[in-house]
């Protein structure tokens, strides 16, 4: 059974950092792309990055590429999302989300992480 755990959310302020953990266990993920989402109240969940198990290649959405940077520990099992210069409208439920090779939509999600960021 694949489990996915968000770590790290918190209350930070404007300009301020976080670092979210997602904890995946349950599988040997090497084949399997990794990614982060967002929702805030009232709008649809939106695609933040993500990141190859296998070889590390990446991708972030525009709204936050230079500020965020996901990543991975291969040892860990762990994925990481570094966030910068956060600002109030990155406010939203983070969720780290799952896709297996050859599948086409992200079939495992987290239960998410709460970041708020007041101005």
């Amino acid at each position: 059974q694949v489990q996915l755990v968000e770590s790290g959310g918190g209350l930070v302020q404007a300009g301020g950092s976080l670092r979210l953990s997602c904890d995946a266990s349950g599988r040997t993920f090497s084949s399997y792309l990794m990614g982060w989402f967002r929702q805030a109240p009232g709008k649809e969940r939106e695609f933040v990055a993500s990141i190859r198990w296998y070889g590390g290649s990446t991708y972030h959405a525009d709204s936050v590429k230079g500020r965020f940077t996901i990543s991975r520990d291969v040892a860990k099992s762990t994925v990481y999302l570094q966030m910068n210069s956060l600002a109030p409208e990155d406010t939203a439920v983070y969720y780290c989300a799952a896709q297996a090779a050859g599948r086409p939509s992200y079939d495992y999600w987290g239960q998410g992480t709460q970041v708020t960021v007041s101005s």
